[in-house]
């Protein structure tokens, strides 16, 4: 099962591949399918991890992954929220969107305590995924995690993702919960991951801070795919076929909502599509007038 990234970002990315996923499952991968798409829109202060869609219609996102009947989930990651950031009017009238909506049933990614426990009380038809923001490396904090019964899934840190003898000793109610983020380009040395988060989620509430400067080695280059692929902590399709659905694992995120539609494309292309159809999906795609590559 895929979490996919762009709910918001890249809805017209969505609205070209989506027929095709329906009206040519043969051209897939008959075991996976699509859990979840996610995203935020860029003004929604409970927002975090990455900036989210400028310019986005959050009725038509929704009304699409319901044609689909594919869960839309809200990240609103936002780790510095405060009581008063709790009755911003944007960011409740999605959650009621979402609440409302009479397609399956959506969700919330998040990192708060403060505002997990709110959406429980004043939303509870949403469902809770906690956030891979809260940087679990530790795997003792990983089980905990997935030990609290409010959350559905749990997003770890993608360090844990290659700990197989730990993961694979899990219980099976536990391993059904965990969702790992496969196509991570971060440095797997990386000790300020977590300061990063908070930045992004600091200039999402316009508050000054210090600037956060990414100490990796190659982060002048940015997101390369390729890149990730070299990543330590990277969950290819051999590594989901052979090693983590045997082992009873089924919940994989892809992330990329701060990237464009065409990378997204190509993590749709070799994450979910044969091979020999690749080109078929990718013809078809850029053939949609409507569909902006870039």
């Amino acid at each position: 099962m895929y979490h996919l990234p762009g709910l918001f970002e890249f809805t017209d990315l969505y609205r070209a591949f989506l027929p095709l996923y329906r009206a040519h499952r043969d051209w897939f991968y008959d075991w996976c399918a699509i859990g979840s798409i996610y995203g935020a829109p860029s003004d929604c202060i409970w927002s975090g991890g990455r900036v989210g869609a400028e310019d986005c219609d959050p009725q038509a996102a929704l009304a699409l992954t319901r044609a689909y009947d594919i869960s839309a989930r809200l990240t609103f990651s936002n780790s510095l929220l405060r009581e008063e950031h709790l009755a911003d009017r944007k960011c409740n009238a999605l959650c009621r969107m979402l609440e409302a909506s009479n397609g399956p049933q959506n969700g919330v990614i998040v990192h708060s305590e403060l505002l997990m426990d709110y959406i429980r009380r004043t939303y509870p038809g949403l469902y809770l995924v906690s956030s891979t923001t809260k940087v679990l490396t530790d795997f003792g904090q990983l089980e905990r995690e997935l030990e609290r019964e409010v959350f559905r899934y749990v997003v770890p840190d993608f360090r844990l993702n290659k700990a197989l003898g730990r993961l694979s000793a899990l219980p099976d109610p536990l391993k059904a919960k965990v969702e790992f983020l496969c196509n991570e380009c971060c440095w797997f040395g990386c000790r300020d991951r977590k300061q990063c988060y908070e930045a992004v989620s600091r200039k999402i509430l316009g508050e000054s801070g210090p600037e956060h400067r990414c100490a990796a080695p190659d982060a002048g280059e940015g997101y390369r795919f390729s890149k990730a692929m070299e990543n330590p902590g990277f969950i290819s399709i051999g590594d989901i076929v052979n090693t983590y659905l045997p082992m009873g694992f089924t919940q994989f995120k892809i992330e990329g909502r701060g990237l464009g539609s065409a990378l997204i494309l190509e993590f749709l292309l070799y994450y979910m599509t044969r091979p020999e159809h690749q080109l078929k999906v990718r013809e078809e795609i850029y053939l949609s007038n409507a569909l902006d590559l870039f």
